[in-house]
C-alpha cells in the first residue's frame, strides 16, 4: 500500500496541471503513451489503497495524502479527456469510428501497438476509453461525462447543419413555396441517409466504445448527444406530409417515405435504448403521416382524371393531352411500387363495379402484388372511361372510333415499354387490350370506309357499259369523299398507321383492280374517259398511303390532281 501511494505520488505530482513545469502545457498522452499507461495504472492502484485505508484507518494521514493525489490525478485526466476530444475531431469523425468499431478491443492500450499500421482513430478511442473507465471507477464519472456530452453534441449538431438540416417548424414550412420545399425534400433524403448511417451510427459506436464499462452512462450520453437532433431530423417528413399539396407532389412524398423505410433497420439498431425511443416514434409517426398523404394524393389524382372537363377536341382524333399526362404520371408511379405496395394493401379498392371485377379476375391469374396491380389497372380504366366520354363529342362516328383507337394504342404502348407497368399488369392485360384496340380499329374502318367498299358491285355479274359507268362514278364519288374526309385524320404511331392503311387497301384495291380490268376496256371509246375513270388501282394505293398524317385535301385540288394524272389515259389504253 505504501509503495502504491509512493509510486502514484511521484507520477501524479509530475503531471500536476497546476505546477509551473512543462507538464502544465504538455499533454500526457501525446508526450508518452508508456507514461500515460503507467499514470492510469498508478491511479487505479491509488484507488485500491484508499479503499484499504478507509476500511482500516479513516483518520490516517496517508488517506488524506491519497485523496489529494486523487484530486490532482482527476484534474489531469479531465484535462487530457477534454484535449483528446477537442483536438482529435478529425480522428473521431463518424466514418473513422465506424471503421474501428469492428476491430476495437477491451484492453486500455495496445501493448504491441504499431503506429505505422494502426489507424490514428483507434489510438484516440483507446485513450478516451481508458480515461473514462479510470475516472468513472474513481467516482469522477460526472465530470468526464459532462465534457463528453458538451463536445460531442456540438459536433453532431454542426454535422447536421453542414448537411443542410435545420431546426424545423411547421409554421415556417407552411409558408415555404413549393420550389424551395421540393429542394429541401431532395436535400433531406440525402442528408438523412448520411446523418443516420454515418453521423448517428458513428456517434453511437464511439459512445458505446468509450463508456463500455457502464451501460447507464453510455445510454445517458447518447441520449444527450443525439436525441434532440435525431427527433428534429424526423419531424421534417411529418411536417411535409401535413401540407396540402396536389397529386403532382406525390413523388416527393414517396421519396421521403422510401428514405425512412430504407433507413428503418439502421434506426432500430442505433436508437434501441429506451431513452431514445422517441426518435423511433417520431420516424414512425412521419411514416404514418406520409402514407395517409400519399393515399390522399392518389385519390386526388383519380378524381382529377374523372372530373377533367376540357371540351376541346383533339384535331384528327389524335392523342389527347389527358392521355399523355395521365399515362406519364401512372408510369412514374409504377417506379415507386415498393412504397405504394404497403399503402395500397392497407387501402384496397372496393369491388363494387362489374368493370373492376373483370379487371380483378384478369389480374388474379398473374403473379403480382394484387392490390398494387388492381389499383394501376383501375387508374387506367378511369382514364379509358373518361376518353370514351370525350369521344362522344365528335360528330363523326368514325372519328370517335379512331380517337379511342389512337389513345388506347398510346396507353398499351406506354404499358408495354415500361418494365414496371408491364410487370404489374401482366401480359394478359396487354393481350386483352390489344384485342380491344383491334376492335376499335375495325369499327373505325367500317364506319369510315364501308360506303366506299359497297360502291362496287357486291355479286359478280355482267354489267352493261352504262351500268359500269354508274359504278365507276359511284366509286369515284365515294372514294373521293372518304379520302378528303379521312385525309385530315391523324394516327401518330407509324405501326398503327401502316396497319390501318394495309387493312383498308386489302379490302379496297383488289376489288377495284378486278372491276377496273374487267370494265375499263368496254369504255375505251367513251369521250372524256379521264373524268369518268379517275383512279388507277396503283394510284389508289398511293392515295391510301397518304392518309392519317393530318393534312386535309380540298376537293378542288383532289380533282385537279386526279384529272392531270389521267391526261394520257386514252393513249395508254390505245
Amino acid at each position: 500500500m505504501d509503495e502504491a501511494i509512493a509510486r502514484a505520488e511521484a507520477i501524479i505530482k509530475k503531471w500536476d496541471p497546476n505546477t509551473p513545469s512543462f507538464t502544465k502545457i504538455v499533454s500526457l498522452f501525446n508526450h508518452s503513451r508508456k507514461e500515460a499507461k503507467e499514470f492510469i495504472k498508478c491511479v487505479r492502484d491509488l484507488r485500491k489503497a484508499m479503499h484499504f485505508l478507509v476500511s482500516q484507518d479513516s483518520q490516517s494521514p496517508k488517506l488524506a495524502l491519497a485523496q489529494t493525489l486523487m484530486q490532482i490525478a482527476m484534474t489531469r485526466l479531465e484535462k487530457e479527456f477534454f484535449q483528446i476530444l477537442s483536438s482529435n475531431r478529425d480522428k473521431l469523425d463518424p466514418e473513422s469510428v465506424s471503421g474501428q468499431s469492428s476491430t476495437s478491443t477491451n484492453s486500455e492500450f495496445e501493448d504491441d501497438y504499431d503506429e505505422d499500421v494502426e489507424k490514428a482513430s483507434a489510438v484516440v478511442m483507446s485513450d478516451l476509453k481508458a480515461i473514462a473507465e479510470c475516472m468513472i471507477s474513481c467516482g469522477y464519472g460526472k465530470e468526464c461525462v459532462k465534457i463528453y456530452k458538451r463536445i460531442r453534441k456540438s459536433i453532431v449538431d454542426e454535422g447536421l447543419s453542414l448537411l443542410g438540416i435545420e431546426a424545423y417548424k411547421s409554421s415556417r414550412l407552411h409558408r415555404t413555396d413549393w420550389v424551395t420545399l421540393d429542394y429541401m425534400i431532395k436535400n433531406w433524403t440525402k442528408a438523412a441517409k448520411i446523418g443516420v448511417t454515418t453521423l448517428f451510427r458513428g456517434e453511437k459506436l464511439l459512445c458505446d466504445h468509450v463508456f463500455s464499462a457502464s451501460n447507464s452512462t453510455r445510454e445517458s450520453c447518447f441520449y444527450e448527444i443525439a436525441n434532440e437532433a435525431a427527433t428534429n431530423l424526423f419531424k421534417f417528413p411529418e411536417f411535409v406530409a401535413k401540407e396540402k399539396k396536389s397529386h403532382e407532389r406525390i413523388f416527393s412524398l414517396m421519396d421521403l417515405q422510401a428514405a425512412i423505410s430504407n433507413l428503418w433497420q439502421d434506426i432500430e439498431m442505433i436508437f434501441h435504448y429506451d431513452s431514445v425511443s422517441g426518435v423511433k416514434s417520431q420516424a414512425l409517426m412521419s411514416l404514418q403521416k406520409l402514407k395517409v398523404s400519399i393515399h390522399n394524393a392518389l385519390t386526388d389524382f383519380e378524381s382529377t382524371v374523372h372530373k377533367d372537363s376540357t371540351k376541346a377536341l383533339t384535331p384528327g382524333g389524335g392523342i389527347h393531352k389527358l392521355t399523355r399526362s395521365t399515362m406519364s404520371f401512372i408510369s412514374s408511379l409504377s417506379e415507386h411500387s415498393s412504397v405504394l405496395s404497403e399503402i395500397l394493401t392497407d387501402h384496397p379498392l372496393p369491388r363494387n363495379t362489374r368493370l373492376l371485377e373483370s379487371y380483378v379476375i384478369m389480374l388474379e391469374e398473374e403473379e403480382h402484388n394484387h392490390a398494387l396491380s388492381v389499383h394501376f389497372a383501375w387508374l387506367i380504366l378511369v382514364l379509358l372511361c373518361k376518353l370514351d366520354t370525350k369521344a362522344e363529342h365528335y360528330k363523326d362516328v368514325s372519328l370517335s372510333y379512331l380517337f379511342i383507337a389512337n389513345n388506347l394504342h398510346f396507353i398499351i404502348e406506354t404499358v408495354r415499354s415500361s418494365d414496371h407497368l408491364r410487370h404489374l399488369l401482366g401480359e394478359d392485360w396487354i393481350t386483352k387490350h390489344d384485342d380491344k384496340l383491334s376492335a376499335y380499329a375495325a369499327n373505325y374502318e367500317i364506319s369510315a370506309w364501308s360506303y366506299v367498299y359497297m360502291s362496287l358491285p357486291e355479286e359478280p355479274r355482267e354489267l352493261s357499259p352504262e351500268e359500269a359507268k354508274i359504278y365507276f362514278r359511284r366509286f369515284h364519288s365515294a372514294f373521293e369523299e372518304a379520302y378528303m374526309k379521312q385525309s385530315s385524320r391523324v394516327v401518330p404511331d407509324a405501326k398503327l398507321r401502316d396497319e390501318l392503311k394495309v387493312s383498308i387497301a386489302k379490302k379496297l384495291v383488289p376489288e377495284y383492280r378486278e372491276f377496273y380490268k374487267k370494265y375499263l376496256p368496254m369504255l375505251g371509246q367513251e369521250r372524256n374517259i379521264e373524268m369518268l375513270v379517275r383512279f388507277k388501282p396503283d394510284n389508289l394505293e398511293n392515295y391510301i398511303s397518304d392518309l392519317f398524317h393530318g393534312t386535309p385535301i380540298l376537293a378542288s385540288s383532289s380533282v385537279s390532281s386526279s384529272s392531270s394524272s389521267w391526261m394520257s389515259l386514252g393513249r395508254v389504253l390505245g
